[in-house]
């Protein structure tokens, strides 16, 4: 998957074939916002156009704006698997954050 990231926000972005443009749509958050370009800097300028006028927006209506993952995860998980994870933290010599970092 190719993406874009501005101000945190980060884009999923593909080709479209049959209209010949760069298409993008921003990830992570419930609202829809989607952008386009014909080329890769058209569709940067794009992108920060629309994380602009989303933040602009969501201050006009007095809203908080959606934020990327706050990068603390919460997992509730059957003890079996907990105590597997454990194993394998203590068998690679790593602790528990920096081993689920890197498995997902």
């Amino acid at each position: 998957m190719n993406t874009m990231t501005f101000r945190g926000y980060t884009a999923r972005v593909e080709y479209d074939e049959r209209d010949h443009l760069f298409v993008g749509r921003i990830l992570g958050i419930h609202n829809i916002i989607s952008f386009h370009g014909e080329s890769v800097a058209g569709l940067r300028a794009e992108l920060e156009h629309a994380v602009k006028d989303y933040l602009a927006e969501c201050k006009k209506e007095g809203i908080h704006p959606e934020k990327p993952a706050s990068g603390k995860l919460l997992l509730r998980v059957p003890p079996e698997t907990h105590d597997r994870a454990i194993v394998a933290v203590q068998a690679a010599g790593k602790s528990l954050n920096q081993w689920t970092t890197e498995v997902i």
